[in-house]
């Protein structure tokens, strides 16, 4: 049976590399964003489906949800892939407001998606969630200066990946029927917002591909890289 996937904010970046490659894997893919005409030129010019979806609006979340239900009934994958890199304001100047922009989108976003897509996932028979963190959430990576992570200092980004790896964490633990995972894309030129990676988007897909296509069988509540498991 064909895997009915969502890639939210998979019209451009990372997200439409994603789409692309799972749609050679066989997948049935659907993208979304918030910008309704660039998403449909985006999946028009990859031959995916194409659903209007800001993580930011619960009741965008909702609608869109209950447009792939009416067409499909269920997803098998939902990959929370949507993010913002927010301001790279020095700590002194950084404000409450900023971070509640960030963190709308990078961390309750995730949660809204989820709430409203379980009921689909929880149709399929190898139900599969991958959150799209970074190595810049990660202690372990920040904190050794071995790490281009730790040469960093972008405190909300980094503080909503950090909440992104306990989000992962805790669904997987209260959901043990769903292959629950978070990857690291690593440091990648996007092209738009970061134009400073040392990585092609081949293999910054790489992780998220991976954990894309792992059955019943697969692992949960990890949190790894195209290279293997890193530390939270």
């Amino acid at each position: 049976m064909m895997k009915v996937t969502l890639v939210t904010g998979g019209n451009t970046g990372l997200g439409y590399e994603t789409a692309r490659r799972l749609k050679e894997l066989g997948h049935k893919v659907y993208i979304s964003s918030r910008d309704e005409n660039k998403g449909k030129i985006a999946s028009e010019a990859l031959g995916v489906d194409y659903v209007v979806l800001d993580v930011t609006d619960d009741a965008s979340v909702k609608k869109a949800a209950q447009e792939i239900e009416h067409k499909e009934g269920r997803i098998d994958v939902l990959i929370n892939n949507a993010g913002i890199p927010g301001p790279h304001a020095k700590p002194e100047d950084l404000t409450a407001d900023m971070m509640l922009h960030v963190y709308d989108t990078n961390v309750f976003g995730i949660v809204r998606v989820t709430h409203h897509f379980l009921p689909l996932l929880k149709r399929s028979e190898a139900p599969v969630i991958v959150n799209v963190s970074s190595g810049l959430g990660s202690f372990g990576q920040v904190l050794n200066p071995d790490k281009i992570e730790s040469k960093v200092n972008a405190l909300a980004y980094c503080s909503s990946k950090a909440a992104v790896g306990m989000l992962t964490v805790q669904y997987a633990k209260t959901l043990p029927a769903i292959k629950i995972n978070a990857i690291d894309p690593g440091p990648t030129n996007t092209g738009e917002r970061f134009k400073h990676g040392i990585q092609s988007m081949q293999e910054a897909t790489d992780a998220v591909v991976r954990m894309a296509a792992i059955d019943k069988t697969g692992p949960t509540g990890t949190f790894s890289n195209r290279e293997g498991i890193i530390p939270w």
